[in-house]
């Protein structure tokens, strides 16, 4: 072993390269290049396929880069996330007249719907409590309907809330018990 550690090793270290020089250094060089574009070359092929959508080479047959139709985009967008149950009873919030009657759809609103797996209850408020009442008596049928619309179990219970009345204002003198001038709503 030379002692400034500039030359090669014993001839058992196969940790040591043997030197080259002239021509033998020229090769190794070129070898070294050769293998660095390969590699760059390799991994700009790579990039440039993931850019065009990992390989797929169009033809004549759809493949999944195709375009879709927006209501098939839609559609399949509501599947993957799982919204099928609230946008089928948005559906139903925006066809309420056309499932309830104009009479009933122009006095009951539909406020929201829970769709808790526990709950699932649709709130309607009526403007009158004679409209809360005539709801609560349709409420099995209605829920009857809107299964059949909605799927099996989608509502369980209608939640009937009568008219808010005017705000309750509490003044200093108040009778015990009193809810206010709404104690007579809903």
């Amino acid at each position: 072993m030379n002692s400034d550690g500039g030359g090669p090793g014993p001839a058992g270290d196969p940790a040591k390269q043997p030197e080259h020089s002239g021509v033998d250094l020229a090769r190794v060089a070129l070898r070294a290049a050769k293998e660095q574009a390969r590699a760059r070359g390799a991994a700009a092929q790579q990039k440039k396929q993931a850019r065009r959508g990992g390989g797929l080479r169009s033809g004549a047959r759809a493949d999944g880069r195709d375009p879709l139709p927006l209501g098939a985009a839609i559609n399949r967008l509501i599947t993957e996330r799982g919204w099928e149950t609230p946008a089928a009873v948005g559906g139903v919030m925006g066809r309420w007249p056309q499932i309830v009657g104009d009479d009933l759809a122009n006095h009951c609103v539909p406020l929201r719907y829970d769709e808790d797996p526990d709950e699932r209850v649709l709130t309607v408020q009526c403007d009158s409590t004679a409209w809360a009442t005539q709801l609560r008596l349709l409420a099995p049928q209605l829920v009857a309907r809107l299964n059949a619309d909605l799927g099996h179990g989608t509502v369980r219970l209608i939640k009937v809330l009568g008219p808010g009345g005017p705000q309750r204002g509490y003044g200093p003198l108040r009778a015990p018990g009193s809810t206010g001038p709404g104690d007579t709503y809903g």
